[in-house]
């Protein structure tokens, strides 16, 4: 990764690295069969939310590498140009891997290929319905969402080491490439001269839809479970989310930073947890 940093808007408190370029890894997952059914701290809630997240990637990442496709022939930034091809390079892996994860998940009595038709319906709707540069207002802000979820809601605390350690990998090395490649899209919608407007709008939206979507989904998994009455999980997943350690609460004030005009995805800068986690969880391909 390109550490060397360089000054946002000339502003010294704004310090953040220059370009970084993603690695492009081809990982190799065992999805052995003693997997226990709830792999993440033998909670159902916590499982199966990441089960939802699992079932809406496949879809979504094939959608923002279509989004930033669009405009690559715009780019004449040599750099921009490397980091572009490696963040379609790894959201394509994403996508690939997590399909495999799914169909995993589904043999084991998980009912995901649902909710995976439901957010590919809503791509397709997006495609349909809005102009290219709100498509990818859209990627922009889904990609600060999922970075400051990888960053600090599974590399930051003790996530990864509750879950079982055939499944911690998937989820490490997925949430390592989501810090890396954060800012890639941001990149392409500045250099395109991309609304301010439709950026904050499509966040103020997308911060509506991803917890409707993720909510709506856990509850469906949890009731196709048995869970949907196992209050001490639902509470447990409450608190741990925003209560203590308060996952979720404690990410807000980054997350209202993208509102900013002098907002970059860089202003976060999670590298050292991101160097933890891949000499921890990636092994030889980290």
């Amino acid at each position: 990764m390109n550490a060397p940093a360089k000054q946002l808007h000339n502003n010294p408190t704004d310090a953040r690295p220059a370009m970084v370029i993603p690695t492009v890894r081809q990982p190799d997952f065992d999805l052995a069969d003693d997997v226990p059914k709830y792999w993440w701290d033998n909670d159902p809630l916590k499982t199966l939310l990441l089960g939802a997240l699992s079932a809406s990637f496949p879809a979504g990442e094939r959608f923002f590498i279509d989004s930033v496709r669009h405009f690559q022939d715009r780019i004449d930034d040599p750099e921009l140009k490397k980091a572009v091809r490696a963040f379609i390079g790894q959201e394509a892996h994403h996508s690939k891997e997590h399909k495999l994860l799914n169909g995993y998940l589904e043999e084991r009595g998980v009912g995901l290929g649902r909710l995976d038709r439901e957010i590919q319906g809503f791509m397709d709707w997006m495609r349909k319905n809005l102009s290219p540069e709100r498509q990818l207002a859209h990627t922009v802000a889904v990609e600060h969402f999922t970075a400051l979820m990888a960053e600090e809601f599974l590399l930051k605390y003790d996530a990864l080491d509750e879950m079982d350690p055939r499944m911690a990998p998937i989820w490490a090395w997925h949430a390592i490439e989501e810090s890396e490649h954060k800012a890639v899209a941001f990149d392409v919608y500045k250099h395109i001269g991309g609304s301010e407007f439709t950026r904050v709008t499509e966040m103020a939206l997308v911060s509506v839809l991803f917890p409707l979507f993720s909510t709506l989904h856990l509850t469906q998994l949890m009731k196709e479970q048995g869970e949907l009455t196992n209050v001490k999980s639902w509470l447990g997943g409450l608190n741990y989310m925003w209560g203590k350690p308060g996952v979720f609460r404690k990410l807000l004030p980054s997350y209202f930073k993208f509102y900013s005009p002098r907002f970059h995805p860089w202003q976060h800068d999670a590298r050292d947890l991101v160097e933890k986690a891949k000499k921890k969880w990636l092994g030889d391909w980290a």
